[in-house]
């Protein structure tokens, strides 16, 4: 590890803000000039800064499901193509650095003179990116169902667009308007992150910005050290469970391993069950993404969201496994909702070191809702989609909060007037799901009730959990209330179950009760 004694820790500072600030100018440029509100409103995607090796120096504080990910597809880049000034990288697949398919990464090198010195990129999930179901989350068998795979190719060469590849990619998605002006706002960010890079550099010499970046992945990796250090040694186990899978396969167990051995950690998650035909499988990427979200909670510092987090911790797994998927699985599921269960069983293996410090389980899904047809307004097809928010697990500290994106999803709500403007959506029931949390010393948070009614044909796909398998209380908390899916017809309501795809006719309505929030310690009598 670098000595210290040339860092001067008022530049040390100085330089996590610099480098974090350019990440969120791109995700403000990224915000500003996107098209679909599910980058515009909901903020649904992550910009970062990378080192010429692909480490990650800085990342803005956008998805956590992104924060590890990000460096798999930057790595994949390097190695498979020469890259020069101008060029940017756009790539989706999986199983070479993405998470799942809609969530779309462009990723371009940073020259100074003739010299490669970092890497900026951004992930936006696109509301469509083809596939068997509108919106690009089916309840699928395999990926080649979830929609168009980008292995990592050149979307610009030297600063000139690849329209035939462009096209490829528009001729692929039902919303092809809409996925131009996302993938032109992405380019954008990645070039403002660049000029801001080299300013930078201009301004400091490179020697200097090289010397910071490295400190600050150390100066990461010491406090998550300094963290695992204050955490007793020894080997804690904790399991939970996916409800299913969307194929007939139920009860899928992610089993957590956490062993505490000084400064280091090791996280075990190789006795889960195996990869599943449904869509629920998750990658590794996304598997170290749940590990970093969990240690980086925990710390009470403000620091800088990169590489260094994860060196203290080794993440075990085993391939095959549904939380280290062998391609061609399904994995539209794995990055919004196994991540989840991930991040709780590895809290719950956590609470069991550190009881007063670990929350009960929140909601443990993301409740996602894609929603497509024909906009009757345009004539034109018409993706929507969006994550629900539900109840945060209490702890000892206190009450868990009511109606929040919980976890590894940090999205904003879609405003109703957006979401009404855009499509053709109405929101009839938005509020607060009262009594949902878990009671106990101190309660769980409340989910909420979200009604939507289609003002045409639509077809509706509905990816959640916790619908038959509660978010846990802890030491005595009770468990929060399982989430609700329904769908209102013909003047009948008809139960679904967590995963379904249906088609519905103009007039019909779905109904989201999300989960609420696992109680802490025994209730007051």
């Amino acid at each position: 590890m670098r000595s210290y004694n040339s860092i001067n820790p008022v530049e040390l500072e100085l330089f996590k803000n610099r480098f974090s600030s350019i990440a969120e100018e791109m995700g403000v440029v990224l915000q500003r000039t996107s098209y679909s509100p599910n980058i515009k409103e909901r903020k649904d995607f992550s910009c970062a800064i990378f080192d010429k090796r692909g480490e990650m120096v800085a990342q803005a504080l956008h998805i956590p499901v992104h924060l590890g990910s990000m460096s798999w597809a930057v790595k994949s880049a390097i190695s498979d193509m020469e890259l020069k000034e101008g060029d940017m990288v756009i790539l989706n697949d999986p199983f070479r650095g993405g998470t799942h398919l809609p969530d779309v990464t462009l990723i371009a090198p940073v020259f100074y003179g003739k010299e490669l010195c970092f890497f900026v990129a951004n992930r936006a999930h696109h509301a469509d990116i083809g596939g068997m179901s509108a919106g690009s989350m089916p309840i699928s068998k395999t990926i080649f169902q979830e929609g168009l795979i980008i292995p990592p190719v050149k979307l610009l060469k030297e600063g000139k667009p690849q329209w035939d590849l462009v096209e490829l990619i528009l001729r692929n998605v039902r919303t092809p308007e809409e996925r131009r002006g996302d993938l032109e706002a992405q380019i954008m960010a990645n070039i403002v992150g660049q000029r801001r890079i080299k300013e930078l550099i201009h301004k400091e010499g490179k020697d200097k910005i090289y010397k910071y970046a490295s400190a600050l992945i150390e100066y990461a990796e010491r406090h998550i050290r300094s963290l695992i250090k204050k955490i007793p040694d020894g080997e804690y186990e904790f399991e939970d469970f996916l409800d299913d899978d969307g194929a007939g396969n139920e009860k899928i167990r992610i089993k957590c391993v956490l062993r505490i051995e000084g400064d280091t950690a090791e996280v075990d998650l190789s006795e889960s069950d195996m990869q599943t035909e449904g869509c629920v499988n998750s990658v590794y990427g996304v598997v170290v993404s749940a590990v970093l979200y969990v240690f980086r909670a925990l710390l009470e510092e403000d620091i800088p969201a990169n590489s260094g987090c994860i060196r203290p911790i080794r993440v075990i797994t085993k391939k095959g496994t549904v939380v280290d998927a062998e391609f061609p699985s399904a994995v539209a599921g794995g990055n919004v909702e196994t991540s989840q269960r991930i991040v709780d069983a590895l809290l719950g293996a956590l609470s069991k070191a550190l009881p007063d410090r670990i929350p009960a389980a929140s909601q443990g899904t993301m409740n996602n809702i894609s929603i497509g047809g024909i906009d009757p307004r345009s004539g034109k097809h018409f993706a929507y989609y969006e994550t629900i928010a539900g109840g945060a697990g209490a702890s000892a500290k206190g009450d868990g909060e009511n109606a929040i994106q919980c976890h590894m999803t940090n999205t904003m709500n879609t405003p109703i007037e957006a979401l009404e403007y855009a499509y053709p959506i109405m929101v009839t029931e938005y509020r607060i799901r009262r009594g949902s949390g878990g009671d106990g010393k101190h309660k769980g948070g409340d989910g909420v009730i979200k009604e939507f009614m289609l003002l045409s044909d639509a077809e509706v796909t509905v990816m959640s959990e916790r619908r038959k398998f509660p978010p846990y209380g802890l030491y005595g908390g009770m468990p929060g209330q399982k989430g609700v899916n329904t769908i209102i017809a013909d003047g009948k309501e008809l139960k679904c179950a967590g995963k379904f795809s249906l088609t519905l006719k103009g007039g019909s309505k779905l109904r989201v009760e999300t989960p609420g929030g696992g109680g802490f310690g025994k209730p007051c009598l």
